[in-house]
């Protein structure tokens, strides 16, 4: 018999039991925003948790309800749409990477890491404060203390006048 019409993998589960699987995955990967986990259970969870990042992205009550039936619990439902959802809004899709690391000691399984994949934030460049740019603002502020001084010592001399005539 052939496996014509059947889709999915079955990971040697009942349906029921599969789907705690990927829901306790997803749950796993939104919470640590990085799991290991075997590159076949790996490929299932990313198709799972990038149709609810889709929907979370939209962030409507509906939206976020539908989230939080996909998922076991209320706070990581919460989690994917107020925090983590901000962070992929300049991407449609593609929301994961996934690594293969190592095999597995038990079994020889292949395993992979799932992660996301976050825009990076363009930071400015610090301002480089150049050798000869030194001396030129030196001289500004010696120009500056100068001035001040100018305009404070006759000040100072008035005052002075002003308690000697007192006096």
């Amino acid at each position: 018999m052939h496996r014509h019409g059947y889709k999915g993998r079955k990971f040697h589960r009942e349906r029921d039991q599969r789907e705690a699987l990927i829901k306790s995955l997803a749950e796993a990967l939104i919470i640590h925003e990085k799991i290991e986990t075997t590159i076949f259970k790996a490929k299932d969870l990313v198709s799972y948790v990038e149709k609810l990042v889709t929907k979370a992205k939209q962030n409507t009550l509906h939206s976020r309800r539908q989230v939080i039936s996909n998922l076991q619990t209320i706070s990581s439902a919460h989690k994917l749409v107020d925090e983590i959802t901000p962070k992929l809004k300049s991407r449609n899709s593609g929301y994961f990477r996934i690594e293969r690391t190592k095999l597995r000691r038990g079994d020889n399984a292949q395993l992979a890491s799932v992660s996301f994949i976050y825009d990076e934030v363009k930071v400015k460049p610090a301002k480089v404060v150049t050798e000869e740019k030194k001396p030129v603002e030196a001289k500004a502020k010696a120009k500056v203390e100068t001035e001040t001084k100018a305009v404070k010592a006759p000040a100072k001399a008035k005052a002075a006048a002003k308690t000697k005539e007192e006096k």
